[in-house]
């Protein structure tokens, strides 16, 4: 019984690691979208 615990605390903790890296990532790459549209929006004035 202490095996189950010990392995669904340890695949939560891994759940939540990865959902952060993943939600870091995303951010990551809206901001240079933002960035690339804010240079092409200035190359166009």
């Amino acid at each position: 019984m202490r095996k189950i615990i010990l392995l669904t605390v340890l695949a939560a903790s891994l759940a939540t690691a990865a959902c952060n890296t993943i939600g870091g990532a995303g951010k990551d790459v809206s901001s240079v979208g933002h960035e690339v549209t804010d240079t092409a929006q200035d190359v166009k004035k």
